[in-house]
C-alpha cells in the first residue's frame, strides 16, 4: 500500500489544502493529513479543533485519514509506513524553504521521498495566514475555506471573545 503524509499546521484548513489532498488521494492508496503540533507558532485553533476541522473536510475521501503528530516528521512518516511526504507549493517563494526541508528530511531518512504538488492556480495566493487576517477584519472567506471552517472562524473571532 502506497502511503503519503500531508503535514501542516492547517490553522485553518483552506481550499488550497483540500485541493492538494484531493490530488494526493488520486496518486496514493492512503493519505494521512497530519496536523502538526508546532510550539513556535501560536495557532488560532487548538490542535483538537484543527484535527476536527480537517477530519470533517476530508470525510468524503475514502482513503484519507486525519491524525496529529509531534516531533520529527520523518519519524512520524516511518511509523505510518509512508513512502512519501506531500508538500504544497504555491509560488516560487515557497520553493527554497520547502527544498531545504526536503533535503533535510532525506538526510534523516533517505527511504522517504518528498513530493511537491501545486494547487489549482486559483489557490496559489491562498494561505491560512491571509484567511485569518481577512476573517479578523470581517471580510468574506467563503471562497477560500469549506463552510464549516468559515463558521468556526466566525465563532472564534466573534467580537468580545
Amino acid at each position: 500500500m502506497r502511503t503519503a503524509i500531508y503535514p501542516g499546521s492547517f490553522d485553518p484548513l483552506t481550499n488550497g489544502h483540500l485541493d492538494v489532498i484531493q490530488r494526493a488521494a488520486k496518486l496514493f492508496d492512503r493519505v494521512v493529513v497530519a496536523v502538526a503540533v508546532n510550539e513556535s507558532k501560536q495557532p488560532l485553533f487548538t490542535l483538537r479543533e484543527r484535527v476536527a476541522l480537517v477530519k470533517k473536510a476530508v470525510a468524503y475521501l475514502p482513503h484519507v485519514e486525519t491524525d496529529s503528530f509531534d516531533g520529527l516528521l520523518v519519524e512520524y512518516a516511518a511509523a505510518q509506513k509512508a513512502g512519501a511526504i506531500v508538500r504544497g507549493l504555491r509560488a516560487v517563494s515557497d520553493f527554497e524553504f520547502e527544498f531545504q526541508l526536503a533535503l533535510m528530511n532525506r538526510k534523516l531518512d533517505e527511504k522517504i521521498e518528498t513530493i511537491f504538488m501545486m494547487p489549482k492556480d486559483t489557490y496559489t495566493f491562498l494561505s491560512s495566514r491571509i484567511v485569518k487576517e481577512i476573517a479578523r477584519l470581517g471580510g468574506e472567506v467563503s471562497p477560500f475555506v469549506p463552510a464549516h471552517v468559515q463558521a468556526a472562524l466566525k465563532r472564534k473571532l466573534k467580537p468580545g471573545k
